[in-house]
């Protein structure tokens, strides 16, 4: 069992779960996710289609293998700082005593002559001139030493950066099971349910910022939420890479689109009209079963000599509108509609009118967000006691013909800091004596 536990906690453990991760990103990364097994036979023919699925790369970061690692490093975290816990303790409780004694790994600094004054004080300035803001003094055997020490703290780096990828990982993972994601699109004026909440999201307002050679600078969309279980409301405007929180959840500018109203007439009388964005349908209220689908819209329509269809500008110029239309879940009938042009179903005529941009608004919660946050959080802290507070020692001891001993310690960047103490105490080369 002790094998097993120290293997589970070993750096070697960690490693090779973080080399499988790196790696299941990675395919994460390159391999579309979400995409159905003809999509992939497409791309990557039946085999790679066949393996995709059988692996869930489809679907890297929800799989169960991807979950099973991520676990397993989660557990390697946990026992290594469990593990290394009581010992860091027994350190910090014993790291004073310690400072007493001159530890067989110090390096020695140099030697200084006692000279005409005080020793004490002239020890003083040499202590703060190496970092230090006082000394203590204590005695072994006969002889005096002053001791100081600071960044004590800097022992528990790694422990604190350890844990904070362990609690970034678990808030992140947490995140990803529980979290709720949305999508809402529609034209100004247009009220949509968030999902199965009971908020509802109007778009008061949508805006494109052009630049001078007319490409698209900036979405802005001007948003109310209203919760229908209170009846309270809140507002705000989002943009590409500026959210905004309403009742604990994030609205984003996710992308834009074209929409268009769609009209149904019976007899000559419009006995129907909505507005309808691309990849939306409608049904015909008035016979059940038919459904008109809004499939692509071409702002500047062009076609050419192989058939393909395409848009020469994203400026409304020559609208055509393609759709498809279903009865009873049939395909009765699909075509590209012009602006002037209209869809003759027995006694209903369809028309396509008044195309306009629509915004996607992107909502999700994420209640455990704050743990990730305080995961990063940590891991910086660590990252900052390991490197930048490092737990370092001075001691001058005296010695009988009347010279004073000069070591210093640091659990890192040893030499870098003997070259350090040796400058402050005026000690060059090979020359490491200096009268007081």
């Amino acid at each position: 069992m002790k094998k097993i536990l120290k293997f589970l906690s070993s750096m070697k453990f960690a490693l090779i779960l973080l080399l499988i991760l790196a790696a299941a990103c990675m395919g994460g990364s390159f391999i579309p996710q979400g995409q159905s097994y003809e999509w992939y036979s497409a791309q990557y023919s039946q085999t790679g289609a066949a393996a995709i699925i059988l692996f869930e790369l489809d679907d890297v970061f929800h799989c169960w293998w991807f979950v099973l690692i991520t676990l397993f490093l989660c557990l390697n975290l946990l026992f290594c700082n469990v593990i290394r816990f009581p010992a860091l303790v027994k350190q910090w409780r014993v790291s004073r005593e310690k400072e007493q004694v001159i530890p067989a790994a110090a390096d020695t600094v140099g030697r200084l002559a006692a000279g005409k004054g005080s020793a004490e004080e002239t020890l003083l300035v040499y202590f703060r001139k190496a970092g230090f803001s006082g000394m203590k003094k204590t005695a072994i055997g006969n002889s005096a030493l002053y001791y100081a020490s600071k960044n004590r703290i800097g022992m528990w780096g790694a422990w604190v950066c350890h844990l904070g990828i362990l609690v970034l990982i678990l808030g992140f993972g947490l995140g990803q099971m529980t979290k709720e994601e949305y999508a809402v699109y529609g034209v100004p004026g247009q009220s949509k349910p968030v999902g199965d909440t009971s908020y509802i999201l109007t778009i008061d307002d949508f805006q494109i910022d052009l630049r001078d050679d007319d490409t698209v600078e900036q979405y802005t969309a001007s948003l109310t939420v209203r919760d229908a279980r209170s009846g309270t409301s809140q507002n705000g405007t989002v943009s590409v890479n500026h959210p905004k929180t309403m009742y604990g959840m994030k609205f984003y500018q996710n992308s834009t689109g074209w929409a268009a109203d769609i009209s149904v007439l019976k007899g000559g009388k419009e006995i129907q009209r909505e507005t309808v964005c691309a990849g939306e349908y409608m049904e015909v209220a008035d016979k059940e079963g038919l459904v008109v689908f809004f499939s692509t819209f071409y702002p500047d329509y062009y076609r050419d000599e192989s058939g393909n269809m395409q848009t020469l500008s994203g400026t409304v110029k020559n609208p055509a509108y393609l759709y498809r239309v279903y009865y009873q879940n049939q395909v009765i009938g699909m075509n590209v509609l012009m602006a002037d042009e209209e869809i003759t179903i027995d006694e209903y005529t369809v028309r396509f009118s008044d195309p306009q941009p629509y915004t996607l608004i992107q909502v999700k919660r994420d209640r455990f967000a704050f743990l990730a946050l305080a995961g990063g959080l940590l891991v910086l802290f660590g990252l900052l006691l390991a490197f930048y507070l490092q737990p370092r020692a001075l001691w001058a001891k005296e010695e009988e013909n009347g010279f004073w001993q000069i070591y210093c310690s640091s659990r890192k960047g040893g030499a870098l800091y003997l070259a350090a103490c040796r400058e402050a105490f005026g000690m060059t080369g090979e020359e490491h004596a200096q009268f007081l």
